[in-house]
């Protein structure tokens, strides 16, 4: 096996060069090059708007690259494919930023949607496999609730329930902390740690969140503006690195080389002062 052969056996996804932006005049990625290994928790950090979700949408296939290519187990990820998108997105499940989860269906419903769509499993064993994937998160006893009856966190759980309703090689995790009070967000780090080490998986997970990434991950991605990779490795490189962005993102340092504000004209010009 040559090197290439090694590199594509143990990278379930590979970002090759890829450029992408929503429109023509802002570039959210630019020339990104990364990949992520199998059966590893990797966590993409950065600032907001550094194209972290972009980077996950182009995996799924929502949108394509403007260039270069996205690989999913060697094969280029082609948006305009639809056969081919449905055949991947067997594959992988997605936990959104919002849960995204069906408010007129209850919650063992909205676990069983992937199951019926995308299966012809009879219905006595789509109940037990969704009862299992429910007793996983620790919601079996919720099943029959309407999902204007849980909370935030129980939402943010049954739709970490659905995501892995179909055993799938890759799990993708938007925010999966965003909104929840300390027991819930340490519950939900175990989950995806958990999850991934019992069924194999690989896993993304795009957060903001740095001590819970780096408590749950086996590999840190630092990304900036335009999908800028500033440093990657375990978490504990990244937490004893000296780099001064770096430091600041991992520390919450206020003042660094980030900067708060947006570029933007001077005040002057704004204005009409100088303040």
């Amino acid at each position: 096996m040559n090197n290439d052969d090694r590199r594509q056996a143990d990278n379930l996804i590979e970002i090759d060069h890829v450029s992408f932006g929503y429109d023509a005049s802002r570039t959210i990625l630019d020339d990104v090059t990364l990949s992520f290994e199998r059966g590893k928790v990797t966590s993409l950090l950065g600032g907001s708007g550094c194209g972290k979700t972009t980077l996950l949408r182009l995996i799924g296939g929502v949108h394509g690259a403007d260039r270069g290519e996205v690989r999913f187990d060697g094969r280029v990820v082609d948006a305009s494919d639809r056969e081919g998108l449905y055949r991947l997105r067997r594959r992988l499940g997605m936990l959104f930023q919002f849960g995204a989860l069906f408010t007129d269906l209850s919650v063992f419903d909205n676990v069983a949607f992937p199951l019926r769509e995308q299966t012809t499993l009879p219905e006595s064993m789509i109940r037990d496999i969704v009862l299992m994937k429910l007793n996983a998160v620790g919601l079996r006893g919720a099943a029959q609730l309407r999902i204007a009856e849980v909370s935030g966190g129980m939402a943010r759980r049954i739709a970490l329930a659905r995501a892995i309703a179909l055993d799938p090689e890759l799990i993708m995790y938007d925010e999966p902390f965003a909104g929840l009070d300390l027991i819930s967000m340490g519950v939900a780090a175990n989950l995806i740690r958990t999850l991934n080490d019992v069924t194999g998986a690989t896993s993304l997970v795009v957060s903001h969140d740095v001590p819970e990434c780096m408590a749950i991950s086996d590999h840190v991605v630092l990304m900036a503006t335009q999908g800028r990779i500033v440093a990657q490795g375990t978490p504990k490189e990244l937490m004893d690195s000296t780099d001064p962005e770096v430091r600041q993102f991992v520390r919450g340092e206020p003042d660094g080389p980030v900067k708060f504000h947006y570029p933007a004209p001077s005040l002057d010009e704004d204005f009409g002062v100088v303040l």
